[in-house]
């Protein structure tokens, strides 16, 4: 397998313009020849395709949902980046790139990285235009707040509703479109396969939720846009139905998938409040600016939160990182909270959560300035825990929210599978082994608005293939070979449900390629998911009849692939001999606990070719280059 990222040559600053530059265009009576299948209907899938469709092309999307405005986008809530400066504190699209290449560790492609900080203005003009409410300032500029891993405030937000705001802006072009008779959206569609011809994506196979059936879409390129795949933990920040089987049958097919193990805990999280809970509940990390991070000083203090004097309280980011306090990236306010807690400070049920306290910042600018920022989060989590944050501080702890891994793509976003693009969190990226805060919606807008619509139509104009019917050969194997996994799985009498075997996976995987790994935990799990997988071959309980509405069978193919993945990932993190952003090897940190980078064997993106069923996966490499932004030690300090 051949890795070719397809970067640009010249100065990383010219280096979009010029890609734009190179790709040949179509002509507007020429697009109409070509269709489009977008899977996903999230900030990028929705934004790809009202692009392609506003351009020429004919589109279909397909999603899981009932309707687009129920793709997980929604509930990101703290804000997106943009290099604007508008607080005049020294921002600039040079800045916001450093701190993505240095926030990820030196694990992404500074292109890649450039690319995103120089279209992320651009992002938020288009928001407006589709009227996003971002906040404002009294005087009606936009308003910027500051996320993890930055020193200038960048961030704008429509209070803790940001992603809901931002998708319904795409969704709205997207359903504009619609009505035009240019995208046909097809809803609950699970996609279970990818069709291939002559080595090129040319459609995928899915299951309609309420009949059943099995159908194949066709187009010239296909888009995956379906996200990531945090609930291989089982409990997440994802919603319930949020899965990898749209990417990871394309990587059974041929597409590489590159960095599986850099996956992101999120550190301001409601801790779970029982053993069978679903989902855990994300607090923005916008909340760390008015918020005070903060633990008893002294173990095994029981005393509520008020009992506690100023002076027997740790603020331990703030004084580990007095650069950056509070606001220090995700994986290192992660790490140290869930340090704090194991050698007994933690409080709560269990001492596995810290203290979010506002009473600073209520005392100095009153309660009603908390509530304009962050109502909605306010009121989400008294109605989850019963307990008032204006009166008393949150209980927060870290939980899987986002997978910095993926698909492998070229500058281009194309797969390793000719035809096959794949867009926002569903591709490895520009986040390297560590996303910062508020760039995800950043990433899935840029992908979908505005380098797919030039990439794609690029790559059409010199692939104009005849079109596949929905009864090719390839259609038809596929459909039979989807069928055929749906025909043997499970029996009405299993021993094992799903959601008990999801549950297992989850607890091996959260304590063995979480927070930190090593490389003892990291082969008893392999060891673990293996029992798992031969426990779901041969003792899965699984309802009949397979046709008509069936909520287990969804559940079983996403957990078939769950598991799959699973053991990709624990390889991926045992095979890097190193400590990276959130891949966290404890045989590699520093004295003072941090983490310890091995540029000599690892400054590469690992990609993993699928060989085979019961086949060991080959590691590629593709190895990164930094002209602009020097490799140095990840300091916050």
């Amino acid at each position: 397998m051949k890795l070719d990222p397809q970067l640009p040559s010249g100065p990383i600053h010219d280096a979009w313009t010029q890609r734009r530059r190179e790709l040949p265009l179509i002509s507007p009576i020429n697009k109409r020849r070509f269709k489009v299948l977008v899977v996903g209907s999230g900030l990028a899938g929705a934004s790809a395709a009202a692009s392609l469709a506003e351009q020429g092309f004919r589109v279909t999307l397909l999603t899981y949902h009932d309707s687009p405005r129920r793709a997980h986008s929604v509930a990101a809530q703290g804000g997106i980046n943009a290099a604007r400066n508008y607080q005049n504190d020294g921002d600039s699209i040079e800045r916001l790139f450093l701190d993505t290449v240095k926030g990820g560790d030196f694990r992404a492609r500074e292109a890649g990285c450039h690319r995103l900080a120089e279209i992320s203005g651009a992002i938020i003009d288009q928001c407006v235009a589709q009227g996003v409410p971002f906040a404002r300032e009294y005087g009606g500029t936009l308003a910027n707040r500051s996320f993890g891993g930055a020193l200038v405030s960048r961030t704008f937000y429509a209070r803790g509703q940001t992603g809901q705001q931002l998708l319904y802006g795409a969704v709205q072009a997207l359903l504009r479109q619609v009505d035009a008779g240019r995208v046909e959206l097809l809803t609950q569609r699970d996609v279970l396969d990818l069709i291939t011809v002559e080595g090129v994506a040319r459609g995928v196979v899915c299951r309609v939720q309420a009949s059943g059936r099995l159908e194949a879409h066709t187009a010239h390129a296909v888009l995956l846009a379906s996200g990531g795949y945090s609930n291989v933990f089982h409990r997440s920040t994802n919603a319930v139905k949020s899965n990898a089987s749209a990417i990871w049958r394309a990587h059974r097919r041929g597409a590489a998938f590159a960095n599986p193990c850099f996956t992101q805990i999120h550190p301001t999280c409601i801790p779970s409040g029982d053993p069978g809970q679903s989902k855990l509940t994300l607090m923005s990390e916008s909340l760390r600016n008015d918020g005070r991070v903060w633990l008893p000083a002294q173990a095994g203090d029981a005393r509520p939160p008020h009992a506690i004097p100023e002076a027997e309280r740790d603020y331990f980011l703030e004084r580990q990182y007095p650069t950056y306090g509070n606001m220090v990236p995700r994986d290192v306010a992660s790490r140290r909270a869930r340090e704090r807690c194991l050698e007994g400070h933690g409080v709560g049920p269990g001492g596995r959560s810290v203290y979010l306290d506002f009473s600073d910042t209520i005392r100095r600018e009153g309660r009603a300035a908390i509530e304009s920022r962050y109502g909605n989060l306010f009121a989400m989590y008294e109605r989850i825990t019963g307990s008032d944050p204006y009166a008393e501080p949150m209980r927060i702890y870290p939980a899987p929210h986002y997978t910095m891994g993926g698909l492998w793509v070229d500058y281009n976003l194309m797969s390793t599978i000719p035809g096959l693009f794949v867009l926002g969190e569903a591709n490895f990226s520009e986040h390297g082994a560590n996303r910062l805060g508020a760039s995800a919606l950043m990433q899935g807008l840029a992908d979908g608005l505005f380098i797919a619509p030039a990439t794609v139509s690029g790559w059409l104009a010199g692939h104009l293939h005849t079109e596949v019917s929905a009864d090719h050969p390839a259609c038809r194997d596929s459909i039979a070979a989807v069928q055929a996994r749906i025909d043997g799985l499970g029996s009405t009498s299993g021993g094992h449900s799903c959601d008990s075997l999801h549950r297992q996976l989850g607890d091996t995987m959260i304590g063995a390629c979480g927070i930190s790994r090593h490389a003892d935990g990291l082969r008893a799990a392999m060891a673990e998911v293996r029992a798992l997988e031969l426990a779901f071959a041969q003792e899965l309980r699984l309802p009949e009849p397979r046709a008509g509405r069936n909520p287990e069978l969804e559940k079983a193919l996403r957990l078939e692939d769950f598991l799959q993945l699973a053991g990709l990932m624990l390889r991926d993190a045992l095979a890097r001999e190193e400590s990276c952003g959130a891949h966290f090897r404890e045989e590699h940190q520093s004295a003072d606990g941090e983490a310890l980078r091995n540029d000599d064997n690892f400054c590469h993106i690992a990609a993993w070719q699928w060989t085979g069923e019961g086949q060991e996966p080959t590691r590629h490499c593709e190895p990164l280059h930094y002209r602009h932004a020097t490799p140095s030690r990840r300091n916050y300090r």
